[in-house]
């Protein structure tokens, strides 16, 4: 595909996405779309509101009516989707800078298009085809503002209420001003917590921290959870479909360590789970533990959900799937990365015993992830050129499901580019830093000397 990547499509405002280019989206899906009416919501982002509106215009001018929900979690807007059987525009860029935004679309049955629907959207796209409505037969505009209030009681009758309630656990919350703003923390207390939170007004310059929810960016959360004797932290991005955690001692976790120990606990020897081609070895040794099947995908929500639902069709059962970076999906529950859902099954286990005695049999591994930029298509063709002679020239078998995975046994090393972003990224993954530095070092040494001979 040219417009959409593994998960929707984004760009930098005024560069790579722009109001016109929204505006032809959205009326390619309302002519796809055998739909009435159409969901228009976004997160916080300054740009949001701008690119909303003309999301609604486009969906109204093919003859759509438009339900507005305003800032929504993507999550709340996918149970929405579900529950009025109606698809969906929205305008997020997820964990992206606050200069980017982009486009995320959900069918009618709640969840994100698979690659086969976006081809038909994109089809249209460039051919400029488009179900233009007389003047009389144009979409009617509707604002919705019961969306985020419908999410948290959803979640709230989805999860061990009781459980949570009685552990009296305190939760410091981040919600990086991000959508989950507008949710999160009424989720939390309403399951019983005393929740204390940072960053949790909306703003879309996301002045506290960057949106992304890693650990080298969550200083503010890890001194709250030691300032307020916190049980554990929780932390995510700008439009909520992620979770990560902090211990009890104010210690970053890996979210590869969270999804192993979620897997775990939710695993059987007669289930599968689908991870992307960046997936720890925790999650392996979690799958060895309990007699489960593990699927690999390229990285990106799209790619999961499109294996999950082939598993589905063959009768296997998929309890939890997803990322390392926080985005993990319980198909049981709902198709959809949800940060609040996966908090709430993380602190089901909480209840039990502390955050890092929950982790402590994840935490044997390192993680090394380096972002190399690129400003041309050659830049890009010459990094991916010398990803391919690094591995071919390595002891390993190259896994090429998306880049280049190199396993090593007691280590891998993973080089691919960024689906959202102008980068060339390099994962890295060992039991001590040291071997993981070694081996994201070597393959960041053979990238930059591409750049270097342009």
């Amino acid at each position: 595909m040219k417009l959409f990547g593994s998960s929707g499509t984004r760009g930098v405002v005024g560069d790579g996405l722009t109001p016109e280019f929204v505006l032809r989206v959205a009326k390619a899906a309302g002519t796809v779309w055998a739909s009435d009416r159409v969901v228009v919501a976004r997160d916080t982002r300054t740009t949001g509101e701008m690119f909303s509106n003309a999301a609604t215009s486009g969906l109204a001018s093919v003859g759509v009516n438009v339900d507005v929900l305003g800032p929504v979690p993507t999550p709340g807007v996918v149970r929405y989707c579900e529950t009025e059987e109606v698809p969906a525009v929205v305008i997020t860029a997820s964990h992206n800078p606050p200069e980017y935004n982009g486009i995320k679309l959900v069918g009618d049955d709640g969840v994100e298009l698979s690659v086969a629907d976006l081809e038909r959207i994109e089809e249209h796209i460039l051919a400029e085809d488009f179900a233009t409505a007389a003047w009389d037969e144009v979409g009617e505009i509707r604002e919705v503002d019961s969306a985020n209030r419908e999410y948290v009681e959803d979640l709230l009758s989805a999860v061990d209420r009781e459980a949570i309630s009685e552990a009296n656990l305190t939760v410091a919350l981040d919600p990086g001003h991000g959508a989950g703003c507008l949710t999160s923390p009424e989720f939390f207390r309403e399951l019983g917590c005393d929740v204390v939170t940072v960053n949790a007004n909306p703003d879309g310059r996301f002045p506290g921290r960057e949106s992304e929810p890693v650990g080298s960016k969550l200083g503010d959360l890890c001194r709250l959870v030691k300032a307020s004797d916190a049980d554990v932290g929780v932390a995510h991005d700008g439009d909520a479909d992620r979770a990560v955690f902090v211990d009890e001692h104010g210690e970053f976790v890996a979210g590869e360590a969270s999804l192993a120990a979620l897997a775990a606990a939710h695993l059987g020897p007669n289930d599968t789970t689908v991870a992307a081609v960046n997936v720890s070895q925790r999650l392996v040794d979690v799958c060895e533990e309990t007699g489960a099947d593990l699927e690999l995908t390229p990285i990106g929500a799209t790619n999961i959900i499109t294996r999950i639902r082939d598993l589905w069709a063959r009768g296997e059962t998929v309890p939890v799937a997803g990322e390392g970076n926080g985005g993990i999906f319980f198909p049981n529950y709902r198709l959809v990365r949800d940060g609040a859902y996966t908090a709430a099954k993380f602190l089901e286990l909480v209840a039990e015993r502390p955050t890092s005695e929950v982790v402590a049999p994840y935490s044997d591994y390192v993680n090394v992830r380096i972002n190399l930029k690129y400003e041309s298509d050659a830049e890009l063709e010459a990094m991916l050129d010398a990803a391919h002679e690094y591995a071919e020239a390595s002891e390993a078998t190259p896994n090429t499901t998306d880049g280049y995975r190199l396993d090593y046994g007691d280590a891998w090393v993973l080089v691919r580019p960024s689906g959202t972003e102008p980068k060339v990224r390099v994962y890295a993954e060992a039991r001590n830093e040291e071997r993981a530095a070694e081996l994201a070092a070597g393959a960041e040494e053979a990238l930059k000397d591409a750049l270097d001979r342009i």
